[in-house]
């Protein structure tokens, strides 16, 4: 699975939202509602799954869905 794919399937897990309202342009408050715990627990998984650790401020921004699947696979480069 593909970072892309494992970011997404997340998201959807998450935030309860159905795979067809998701894209990469999506942002987390205004388009998929998420409130400020949906993106504190969104960016723990992140942390976990990928092995990262995202600071407060690569965390604020982080603002799409496009954005998250960038930041993990800059990460895993340098790593």
């Amino acid at each position: 699975m593909s970072i892309e794919e494992e970011v997404k399937e997340i998201i959807i897990e998450q935030l309860g939202i159905e795979e067809e309202d998701l894209s990469e342009a999506k942002s987390f408050v205004e388009d998929l509602n998420a409130d400020s715990l949906d993106l504190t627990e969104l960016i723990m998984t992140f942390e976990e799954k990928f092995g990262l650790e995202i600071s407060e401020g690569e965390a604020e921004q982080l603002k799409t869905v496009g954005d998250v699947i960038k930041f993990v696979n800059k990460k895993k480069d340098e790593s």
